[in-house]
This record gives C-alpha cells, structure tokens and sequence, in this order.
C-alpha cells in the first residue's frame, strides 16, 4: 500500500507541475517510469519501440497533456522535417494523385510537405527563393530546372529528386516513366491496327514530359513510314484538347484515323469535341488515345485507351531515394526508370494480339 501512495503522490505532483508549465518529454519519462530518449522514440513515426512501451508512454502524455515540440526538435536534430515538392501549374489530373501519395509516405516518416506550384516550368527562380528559407531537408521536383539551378542546391547541400523528369546530361536523382517507350507503344499498336493517318495533339512548349511524347511518337511514326501526319498546338487540360479538335478540323477540312493525345485530360476533351462539336464515332470513325492513367479515363463515358504510369511504385521510389540522401549526404545519384502499360480501353481500335 505505501508503494501505491508513493506513485499517486509522484504523479500529483507532475500533473500540478503541467498545470503550472507545459509539460515536457522529461515529465512524461518520470511519469511512464523509462528514459527521456524512450519517449522520443515513441513520438517518432518508424522508430523501434515495443508495443508496451508505447501504451505506458502515451498513457503518461496523455495525464500530463503532453504534446511534442515539432520546433524545438528540429533545434536539436537540426533537421525541419520539411519536404518542399515543386509541380507547374500546367499539370493535370494525374498530379493530384501522385500529391496524394508522395504526401501520405512523406507523412509515414515522421516529413511535412509543402508545395510550391510554378506558373511554368521556365519560371523556377522566383519559387527556389520561396523555398530556401523553410530550410528544407530536401526537394521533390516534377519541373526542369536549369543548370544554375541546380547548382544552387549543391551549394546549399539539399538533396533534390526528380519526379517524372529525365535529365541525361547531368548525374542527378530521377524517378521517371519511360515517356518514348509509352509513345511508341501506342503508335505502333495504332499503325498495326491499320490507321493510315494520324494527328499528334501536343502539350505545352516548355513541358519536358509533354516534348518526350511527342518527340517519340512522331519519331516512330516516321519510322514506320507514315507520312500523313498533322501536329496540333493543345496543352495538358480539356479544354485544350476540345480546342485542338475544331483547329484540326479548320487545318485538315477533315479528320484523320487516329488522334495521340499528349495526356489523357487532353484525350477525353478531344473525345467530346468530335462527338458533340462534329458528331464523329469514338473509335469507329476516329481513334483517340491518351497518357497517365488518370481517373476519369476508366470513366464509362469515355473508358480511355492510354499508357498508365505506375503512380504508387514511381512515388514509393521517389520517397525513399529521397530520405536515404537525407540521412546519408554521400550517397552517389541514382536513376530508376518505371515502363509505362497500355491499357485498351473503348477510344481506339487496336489490332488484336
């Protein structure tokens, strides 16, 4: 009994002490009966610590209202715990989700996010200035960066990943789909089907990825000796593609076999404008195809035939190379490269395997 009285004792006098000062982590120690260093353990997402000790702690934090101090943690390990991603404002559908996931692993190892949105890829500076004093432990980047940008993070020593961006000149961390391999698929599945004419609906001049798709496409198409090809000025959004369709139609007077849309948002608004602007058949008189995989492409309305990037396993990828260069600054730049998938959808006749 006089064992009992002594540990109530001990925990009034705590509980008096967080009711005049907020708590600490040294508190909640005494309380729980373990060390100091047991109780950041149990605070820290991924940190070793038994299920006993876990329950004992955050029985302890919750008497006392014990919250940790995110501010005062990163003084002492020197670290913010911040991860800035950069994405263009000229993006799609198809970047919510990687957000979303790059977000939710992020937030598995204990990082906080911050996104900084670029008007386009080519307006980058104004952004890095935003970004260098949040002291970031690191940069996930679905934009280009410049030469001289670049640079700046080696001087600042930030470990910086690129998603979706492939930079063959330089030694760099990437994680990318193959954009030229996708497009080639696609074109050589449109071309063994047997369409003879084809328009290729771009993206935006700056846009890295949007350059590699049409590149690839209209390098096979050529490879493949077809000539009757038209390239239309769109972008990554419907609207574009919609637009793209009533220019093609003002350019040509007519439509061709098969329309390579730069994304799939682009795609589906291509679709709508053949059918409502021109009363055009998806696939039987005009085939349309598109790039990422994103949601409303499974829609029924439109059931897209397009290349899927593998989201989960780029973003996965993209994570941990990234925390392994902020826990290991020397670790030498490293490249992984994701092959898209076609999947056949309603929008294209495609030659049966």
């Amino acid at each position: 009994m006089p064992e009992v009285k002594k540990n109530t004792d001990k925990t009034d006098k705590l509980l008096e002490k967080a009711e005049r000062h907020k708590a600490t982590s040294y508190d909640v120690a005494e309380l729980a009966g373990v060390s100091q260093s047991a109780v950041s353990r149990c605070f820290k997402p991924g940190a070793s610590v038994s299920q006993k000790m876990r329950d004992r702690v955050m029985k302890a934090a919750k008497e006392l209202g014990y919250e940790p101090n995110a501010i005062a943690r990163s003084l002492i390990t020197r670290r913010s715990n911040l991860v800035a991603i950069i994405i263009s404002n000229l993006t799609n559908l198809y970047y919510p989700e990687v957000l979303a996931q790059l977000t939710q692993c992020l937030s598995d190892k204990g990082m906080r996010v911050l996104l900084f949105a670029l008007e386009s890829e080519s307006k980058a500076d104004e952004v890095l200035q935003q970004i260098w004093p949040y002291q970031v432990d690191g940069v996930i980047a679905a934009a280009k960066l410049t030469d001289d940008q670049l640079s700046e993070f080696d001087k600042r020593a930030i470990p910086l990943v690129f998603y979706n961006r492939f930079y063959t000149s330089h030694a760099i961390n990437t994680v990318c789909c193959d954009q030229a391999e996708g497009a080639r698929q696609i074109v050589n599945d449109l071309v063994k089907a047997g369409h003879q004419s084809f328009a290729f609906i771009a993206g935006p001049s700056d846009s890295v990825v949007g350059n590699e798709r049409q590149e690839a496409a209209l390098k096979r198409l050529k490879q493949l000796e077809q000539e009757n090809v038209t390239l239309i000025n769109g972008g990554f959004s419907y609207e574009a593609g919609e637009g793209a369709v009533t220019t093609m139609h003002d350019k040509l007077g007519e439509f061709p076999d098969a329309v390579i849309c730069v994304n799939d948002m682009c795609a589906i608004g291509a679709i709508d404008g053949l059918r409502h602007d021109f009363g055009k058949k998806v696939p039987e008189e005009v085939s349309v195809v598109g790039f990422d995989g994103v949601g409303p492409a499974g829609w029924s309305s439109y059931n897209l035939t397009t290349v899927r990037q593998p989201v989960g396993r780029m973003t996965d990828a993209a994570v941990t190379m990234l925390m392994e260069r902020i826990e290991d600054a020397g670790m030498p730049p490293e490249k992984r490269v994701f092959a898209g998938v076609i999947i056949p959808g309603n929008s294209a006749r495609l030659a049966e395997d």
